[in-house]
C-alpha cells in the first residue's frame, strides 16, 4: 500500500500519512525503525506494510518492504 507523508517528528521518529483515499493514519516509532530509514520529508510517497489497522513498516516507495517474519 502506498501513502503521503502527512507530519513527521523526528524526536519520536512518528508521524502520520495520507492514504489516496485520504485516510489519515499514524504511524510509531517502531514502524519507522522497521523500514530502515533515517528522515522523511512531507509530501514524499512511502510504502506501508499493514498489521491488522496499524501500520507495521513505512519505507520508502522506491525501497522494497522487507519481508515478513
Amino acid at each position: 500500500m502506498q501513502a503521503t507523508v502527512k507530519g513527521f517528528d523526528a524526536a519520536t521518529r512518528s508521524g502520520s500519512v495520507l492514504l489516496d483515499d485520504g485516510t489519515e493514519l499514524p504511524f510509531d516509532g517502531a514502524a519507522f525503525a522497521a523500514g530502515g530509514l533515517r528522515l522523511l520529508r512531507l509530501g514524499q510517497r512511502v510504502n506501508l506494510a499493514m498489521d491488522g489497522d496499524r501500520i507495521s513498516v513505512v519505507t520508502l516507495s522506491t525501497f522494497p518492504l522487507p519481508p515478513r517474519d
